[in-house]
């Protein structure tokens, strides 16, 4: 699951640049019953300081500016507008808040002692 779970958030970002918000990512760990050790590690990883990277830009985007990198950035993200440019920003904010959030419910369980 460690691997599916990398690439459909790389497909993830993809598609919501082209303006589809296809993952609720709460309930895609809760349906595939992930370990809170996957979602820590994928919390930790190179994938989600890719997507905070993104949600930066996006912030700076968002505020502008005249200076080389809101010039840069303007380049960059202009072909969305702004309002595109917000809701991407939120959904990719919510993809970790869900992760943190399952992590944060998931919590270990003893297995029961059967007699015999």
């Amino acid at each position: 699951m460690e691997s599916e779970l990398y690439d459909i958030i790389e497909k993830t970002i993809d598609y919501a640049f082209e303006g589809k918000f296809m993952l609720n990512m709460y309930e895609y760990l809760k349906s595939e019953k992930a370990s809170k050790i996957l979602v820590e590690e994928f919390l930790e990883s190179s994938s989600v300081k890719e997507i905070n990277s993104i949600i930066l830009d996006l912030e700076d985007y968002l505020e502008g500016g005249s200076d080389d990198v809101h010039k840069q950035l303007r380049e960059g993200y202009g072909h969305l507008g702004k309002p595109d440019a917000r809701k991407i920003k939120n959904y990719l904010k919510s993809l970790i808040e869900d992760a943190q959030k399952y992590k944060d419910e998931k919590r270990p369980r003893r297995k029961k002692k059967t007699n015999k």
